[in-house]
């Protein structure tokens, strides 16, 4: 069971290869791990072996690894399997940064464990690690259509450019926390972050 001291070795960020998916909605986890190795000089290089782009980087002097799947969404439980069996990170010491629609634009939040929400991302991985849920949660608020049979649409488009902003100023809230992440103080990251980033 993960506790709130347990450190983040893996950061993984969800979202669709190809360039028809760039920066749409369903993109957001992608492209905040993106932005992690940009500010931390990381080179994320193809790695066919795990099924994605990876880069190794160092934040408060630990090591971590950084992955974007290059699976569809609905795969992305095999390349986090194949990574963290490779190094031997257990569940949960991953977190994993995704999209959610039951939270609005410019709203994040951190979670430890619990179930997929209909996430087909969350899902897989899920059950890719053995149907562990036990990995810590970045959630990027991207909003909800309103309407469930809109929804596969919503996700796989670009937000405007106002949503954008809002969600970019919403993870810049979460960067100065990564210190404390890889370091297992996941009570100060959540108490912080949710008392800076109400609803």
């Amino acid at each position: 069971m993960k506790t709130p001291d347990t450190p983040v070795k893996l950061i993984v960020g969800l979202g669709n290869p190809g360039s028809e998916y760039q920066n749409t909605r369903h993109n957001a986890g992608q492209d905040f791990v993106a932005e992690i190795a940009r500010q931390y000089s990381g080179s994320m290089s193809p790695s066919p072996k795990f099924f994605g782009l990876d880069t190794r980087i160092t934040i408060a002097h630990r090591d971590v690894r950084l992955l974007i799947p290059t699976t569809f969404m609905n795969l992305s439980g095999k390349a986090v399997a194949a990574i963290s069996q490779f190094y031997k990170i257990p569940t949960e010491s991953i977190l994993v940064a995704h999209d959610e629609l039951d939270l609005d634009p410019g709203v994040v939040r951190l979670k430890i464990g619990g179930g997929h929400g209909g996430h087909n991302g969350l899902r897989d991985i899920i059950s890719a690690q053995g149907n562990n849920k036990n990995f810590g949660r970045l959630r990027l608020g991207i909003g909800h259509p309103g309407n469930a049979k809109q929804v596969s649409n919503y996700v796989l488009k670009r937000a405007p450019s106002d949503e954008m902003t809002r969600t970019e100023n919403a993870m810049g809230e979460v960067f100065p926390l990564l210190p404390d992440l890889v370091a297992g103080n996941w009570e100060k990251a959540m108490r912080e972050l949710h008392s800076n980033n109400s609803k």
